[in-house]
Parts: structure tokens; C-alpha cells; sequence
């Protein structure tokens, strides 16, 4: 079983920085992209940020410039490096990943695992 365990987020100021954590666990035999989702309040989950095994990213326009993603391969870890955080940047933030897992018999399955999120609240 693959779970992926976020940690980092809180209550910050406008202006603000924080660092998102997600480290996935268990039996997992690669790991193709890994990437943050985030979710307010009645509104739909949107794409943050995304890495590719091999390094490439990309960022939602309204992140863009603010927020770094990167990722250590030896440890199955994915950050979110937050800088100048606003208050619509308030919002539950979700951690995911395209991974193979091993099954039994040494068998693999492609999965899209999420973590159970980490909420961000940018206020004064």
C-alpha cells in the first residue's frame, strides 16, 4: 500500500513563506510526476505546481514566479517552496502522485495516489 503523508502548512501573514512537505510511502517500484493541487472553499481543486521525474515543471499562472516545486528522488519527497503568499492562496493543498506500485508477485500497478492534505490559511 502507497500513501503519501503531507506536512508544512499553517497560519501565515500576507507576505509570508512556507514550506510543503509529501513523502510517499511504501511499496512503490518508480514514481513518475509528482505534483500540488490546492482546494478553498467552494471551488473546484485546481493544479498548482508539477515535477517530472527528470526535473521539468510547471506552475499555474497565479503561482507562477512565487511559489518553487522540486523534489528528492532518494527520499520520495516533493516540496513546495511558498514565497510572497496571498490571501487567495488560502486553501486546502494537496500533494499527488502517478507512481507504480509493486503488487503481489512482483507485479506492478500504475496508481494516482493522493495525501490527505494540509491546510494553508494566508490572513492578517
Amino acid at each position: 500500500q502507497v500513501q503519501l503523508v503531507e506536512s508544512g502548512g499553517g497560519l501565515v501573514q500576507p507576505g509570508g513563506s512556507l514550506r510543503l512537505s509529501c513523502a510517499a510511502s511504501g511499496s512503490i517500484f518508480s514514481i513518475n510526476a509528482m505534483g500540488w493541487y490546492r482546494q478553498a472553499p467552494g471551488k473546484q481543486r485546481e493544479l498548482v505546481a508539477v515535477i517530472t521525474s527528470g526535473g521539468s515543471t510547471n506552475y499555474a499562472d497565479s503561482v507562477k514566479g512565487r511559489f518553487t516545486i522540486s523534489r528528492d528522488n532518494a527520499k520520495n519527497t516533493v516540496y513546495l517552496q511558498m514565497n510572497s503568499l496571498k490571501p487567495e492562496d488560502t486553501a486546502v493543498y494537496y500533494c499527488n502522485a502517478g507512481l507504480y506500485a509493486i503488487v503481489e508477485d512482483s507485479g506492478y500497478r500504475w496508481l494516482e495516489v493522493w495525501g490527505q492534505g494540509t491546510l494553508v490559511t494566508v490572513s492578517s
